[in-house]
């Protein structure tokens, strides 16, 4: 029998939108696709097939979140900012994991998420100097893992088997995302363990401008006020997604796994992209999404500074990441 080929068809057709040049040569060309979604105009950006299913990764954090709001997690904003995270497992972060279990009598050790060494670059570097082994702590989902755990213990759900696809937990967040985002039409695992939906791409791009313009007293609006309010939980030191927050007055943003991105603007505007070969670095998504955001009319001096991106040769500017032509339709 012989098994049935994937279906790449997205990937494949995704139009070339980045190049990266060196000396005037183009160097590395990034298929990716990308939509900005608007509640009263539709679709005024988009690129490639933006109706077909996504991997989210971690850019559906925000999403987890509301369900977990939905079903009693109430936290602070800036703890609650750490539950959308993907952090760099500096000491505030780690801290406040700490934190967050801590309010329902839990340490640790509940944690059932990947051990990792952390992605900040510096908190990396540290860590491998003193030698200090991988703990679920310090990888950048436990913020979410801790929301999770404490949700459960709210709602008396078992604590040992949260992960599993069928715990009353992540039904109720698969419910959550079906509903804000689309169809789920696949689950699988995602690196942290937890379950992980295939949701169409202009799903989510409506569902970060949904979150953004929702009003403060709604349990959306908690969501984007957290994130809004500290966004260095979201991220970290020197992290572009806490910078684009930084940047741009009343954005949300979450950056995830093989060079997704989703952001909303507090008009409800928002917008999603991947990046078809997955980019093992972040230029080309962080790119398109500064790109995406000035093709919108939106325009900070720190955006502009996120936008540019020198390519360095020998330590100075030698080339550039560039975004082919964005304008909106």
């Amino acid at each position: 029998m012989t098994a049935q080929a994937p279906d790449t068809t997205s990937l494949d057709d995704a139009p070339v939108l980045v190049h990266v040049t060196r000396g005037g040569f183009v160097e590395s060309a990034h298929r990716a696709t990308l939509v900005a979604t608007d509640p009263v105009a539709g679709t005024p950006l988009r690129r490639g097939r933006v109706d077909d299913p996504v991997l989210p990764r971690s850019s559906l954090k925000p999403i987890q979140a509301l369900a977990m709001v939905r079903h009693g997690l109430d936290l602070p904003p800036h703890l609650l900012a750490l539950v959308c995270s993907s952090h760099s497992a500096e000491d505030f972060h780690r801290d406040a994991v700490a934190e967050i279990l801590a309010t329902v009598g839990l340490d640790l050790g509940a944690l059932q998420n990947t051990p990792a060494l952390p992605i900040g670059e510096l908190e990396h570097a540290r860590w491998l100097a003193a030698g200090t082994e991988p703990v679920p702590v310090a990888q950048d989902c436990s913020g979410k893992h801790a929301g999770m755990l404490v949700t459960c213990r709210v709602n008396d759900w078992p604590i040992e088997s949260y992960l599993d696809v069928d715990h009353p937990l992540q039904q109720a967040i698969r419910a959550t995302t079906a509903q804000v985002v689309g169809e789920v039409s696949h689950t699988t695992v995602d690196g942290c363990g937890a379950p992980l939906f295939a949701v169409p791409l202009v799903g989510l791009a409506s569902s970060f401008g949904a979150l953004a313009a929702a009003e403060p007293t709604t349990d959306e609006g908690r969501i984007a006020d957290a994130m809004r309010t500290a966004p260095q939980m979201v991220g970290g030191t020197g992290r572009d997604v806490t910078q684009f927050m930084q940047a741009v007055p009343g954005l949300i943003a979450k950056d995830g796994a093989e060079s997704v991105y989703a952001a909303g603007l507090a008009d409800g505007r928002g917008i999603a992209i991947k990046v078809a070969d997955g980019a093992p670095t972040p230029r080309a998504r962080r790119a398109l999404l500064a790109h995406a955001l000035l093709a919108l009319g939106v325009d900070t001096p720190g955006l502009r500074e996120l936008a540019d991106q020198p390519v360095l040769g020998h330590g100075r500017p030698v080339g550039a990441v560039e975004v082919l032509d964005l304008t909106a339709s």
